[in-house]
């Protein structure tokens, strides 16, 4: 602006400047211009400033609202779940019964299906009992015939206890009386040896002669036989020890008998307990080899494996109430307690386990497998599979 300009201005003295009459009606550079709607920007008709519009507060006041039902949320949360741990990593288990045949055959009958519950004592399989059935019949056979031999013993027995002793009592009599003899006819011989030849013959010295021979071989011939008898007790133990040997045939006879009818027992294959049928794999007039499964039998006893990280183990203790919820049946509710925690990771018991001490060294949470004993909640109508997902959530008490 003109020095001019500014003095007249000043020297104006309604407050007006020269310039500001001199541009009446112009608008001042930079100044605002009227709009499309005939209003001036900032200013009404009448050239008076408007008054200028204030922000709304209204979208801070509902953000403020909005975080605090967001942390009001996270802490009613956070109080009510901060006695409970959970985990996804949990399925149903149970015992699965693998039936398998102690004896090898045909299948003549077959009874069950695949899914079908059977009760403890059912027969589901027969094996082909002909050839178990000869079996036990030659197995008796044999008993009877040991039996037989033992009482052959036992009748042997008793006359050697009556035998041997008298043979004994026999011998010495036998040895008195050989003595005796043995005694007279020395002393026959000794007459005839000293009596005057006039008043004998040579025949009678020579007959007492042959006499005292005789008689001292008699003697000897009595103590042989006395030391024979003499083995009385040896003998009478011999023949209890044959009756002992027959006793013992008789008991491997009885075993036989009793292995050959469980042989024929083992040819009905009935349930150990009551349960389902799964995974079959025999057919009727099969061909079964011992000890090849057949199927197996999941019992109705169940409970929850689950899997817990380390870090969620500091407070649960046995007794723990569970709430269970099942992936296949989402309207099913499962309660039950902990009953145990496994002593060991799962990676402690598994195949090829860790080796921590070589190599480079990576933490890893680890899982500890706990049992789920459900106490209410389960079907009846409806068993559930054996491996299937489950999610428990614990709630702690400690």
């Amino acid at each position: 602006m003109p020095r001019e300009t500014r003095m007249a201005e000043h020297a104006a003295p309604d407050g007006v400047s020269a310039w500001s009459r001199a541009h009446k009606g112009k608008p001042r550079r930079g100044a605002p211009t009227k709009g499309q709607d005939g209003a001036h920007n900032g200013k009404d008709d009448n050239g008076k400033k408007a008054p200028r519009k204030h922000r709304s507060k209204k979208p801070l006041i509902m953000l403020g609202i909005v975080i605090v039902l967001i942390a009001l949320g996270a802490f009613i949360w956070w109080f009510a779940t901060r006695n409970q741990v959970g985990t996804d990593d949990a399925y149903t288990d149970g015992n699965a019964i693998s039936i398998a045949p102690k004896v090898s055959g045909y299948v003549t009958q077959l009874k069950i299906d695949d899914n079908v519950f059977v009760h403890k004592g059912d027969l589901m399989v027969e094996i082909d009992p002909r050839d178990y059935a000869a079996q036990v019949d030659q197995a008796r056979a044999q008993l009877g015939l040991a039996q037989a031999q033992l009482l052959a013993a036992q009748a042997q027995l008793d006359i050697a206890r009556v035998q041997y002793p008298a043979q004994y009592d026999e011998a010495r009599a036998q040895i008195e009386t050989a003595d005796a003899n043995f005694a007279r006819a020395q002393a026959d011989y000794a007459r005839q040896s000293t009596v005057d030849p006039r008043a004998t013959t040579q025949q009678n010295i020579d007959a007492a002669t042959a006499q005292q021979r005789t008689m001292h071989a008699n003697v000897m011939s009595a103590q042989a036989q006395l030391r024979t008898a003499r083995l009385a007790p040896q003998q009478i133990r011999q023949a209890v020890a044959a009756v002992e040997e027959r006793r013992e045939q008789v008991d491997a006879a009885e075993a036989q008998l009793a292995t050959a009818q469980l042989n024929l027992a083992w040819c009905d294959l009935r349930a150990p307990s009551d349960g389902w049928v799964t995974r079959r794999n025999v057919q009727l007039g099969s061909f079964l080899q011992a000890g090849t499964a057949l199927f197996s039998i999941v019992t109705p006893q169940m409970w929850i494996t689950a899997n817990f990280k380390e870090s969620q183990l500091t407070r649960m203790r046995p007794g723990d109430k569970v709430k269970i919820s099942v992936d296949a049946y989402p309207k099913l509710d499962l309660r039950g307690h902990v009953d145990s925690v496994q002593l060991g990771s799962g990676s402690r018991f598994s195949a090829f386990p860790a080796e921590n001490a070589t190599g480079n060294f990576v933490k890893i949470v680890q899982r500890v497998p706990v049992k789920i004993v459900i106490d209410s909640g389960l079907p009846n109508n409806r068993p559930l599979p054996l491996g299937i997902s489950v999610e428990p959530t614990v709630y702690l008490s400690h």
